[in-house]
């Protein structure tokens, strides 16, 4: 019984969880930094987590001051070339007897709404054309929609900034204070299994910290790599399909494919050359990625196989959304930590028993 409140319950409030759990991973991530710099300073663990905080702030503060205008204009030119490029993609297949008529579904649906609300206000608007004001009724419509759009936009603003911020203090509050939640943790386990629960917490924090630090490292060389590389090519836009390639890294295997459509999209406004140049060189990143990079620096952090985390990816994104898909590493990684730990832990008992 139980097991199944838990189960209900992280169904209906997985968005939640999955954000307090992104808040632990900020926090894990904070506090594996701030240890890594007591190995070379000694000063008290907030002083550390202090210093750590200001070096972030600061390295994201200039790019975002020195980038902030190059950013915004190649992703600004980024997004035309793209939406350019899926409609010569489209024209294409058409072209070839393809229907692309599904792609059109949303925003015929959307277009079909909008014109079933709008037809009272439309025929009101009609009847009262040739009058030197509109009718009350087109008004009324008419603010109702401008109103109802601007709540809209602002409500959604006010959680995606909401969202960070919760974020933002859940992980200062978590590496402020790790003993505090760590000894929580094991408060909450009886008494007979605590020393158990000692042994896979460390193990899962230990795990998370090499895995963080190792995914920062893989992040910051794709994102290099690609802006190099596609800058040298001649690709507009190079700056911020870097950055978008580095930030996809995050995301294994998904995001490599995502990040590759991207790049092959964006390359095609240049021809075919520099395009089949940008393809190579994101195979070029994914293969660093996939085979030097990450073998090397999460050898003995996860031991994964890809199918099985490829299955979880698309289980969790599908049942959970982009949260699901961005998080399914770790998680991942979690259930196996434990799963080793039985494992090693029953073995013997069976030996003995045997």
């Amino acid at each position: 019984m139980l097991f199944t409140a838990a189960l209900v319950f992280t169904w209906y409030f997985a968005a939640t969880l999955l954000l307090i759990f992104t808040g632990m991973l900020l926090g894990v991530g904070l506090n594996a930094l701030t240890n890594a710099l007591g190995r070379h300073v000694h000063l008290p663990h907030a002083v550390r987590l202090a210093i750590v905080c200001i070096v972030l702030a600061v390295l994201l503060s200039g790019v975002a001051y020195l980038g902030g205008a190059t950013i915004a204009d190649q992703a600004s030119v980024l997004s035309n070339t793209i939406k350019s490029q899926i409609s010569h993609v489209r024209s294409f297949l058409e072209s070839h007897g393809i229907d692309t008529s599904v792609f059109d579904l949303g925003n015929a649906n959307s277009a079909a709404s909008s014109s079933g609300d709008l037809t009272p206000a439309t025929t009101a608007s009609n009847q009262n054309s040739h009058g030197p004001l509109p009718g009350a009724g087109a008004l009324a419509s008419s603010g109702g929609a401008i109103v109802s759009q601007t709540f809209k936009l602002l409500f959604g603003a006010i959680s995606a900034v909401g969202n960070v911020f919760i974020v933002l203090f859940l992980g200062l509050a978590f590496a402020a204070q790790p003993g505090v939640y760590h000894d929580g943790l094991l408060f909450l386990t009886p008494a007979k299994h605590r020393m158990r629960a000692t042994l896979i917490i460390d193990r899962i924090g230990e795990t998370l910290e090499r895995w963080l630090i190792a995914q920062i490292i893989v992040m910051i060389a794709v994102g290099v790599v690609t802006w190099i590389g596609l800058a040298i090519i001649g690709i507009p836009g190079s700056f911020i399909l870097g950055i978008q390639a580095g930030l996809l890294a995050f995301i294994p295997t998904v995001g490599a494919i995502i990040a590759g459509v991207v790049v092959v999209l964006a390359s095609l406004a240049s021809g075919w050359i520099p395009a089949l140049s940008a393809l190579v060189l994101f195979l070029g990143v994914h293969a660093m990625e996939s085979y030097v990079l990450t073998p090397i620096l999460q050898r003995q952090a996860l031991d994964i196989p890809p199918a099985t985390l490829f299955a979880f990816q698309i289980l969790l994104g599908v049942v959970f959304g982009i949260w699901g898909l961005a998080l399914a590493l770790p998680l991942v990684a979690i259930a196996k930590v434990m799963i080793d730990h039985f494992k090693t832990y029953e073995a013997p008992s069976l030996a003995e028993t045997a």
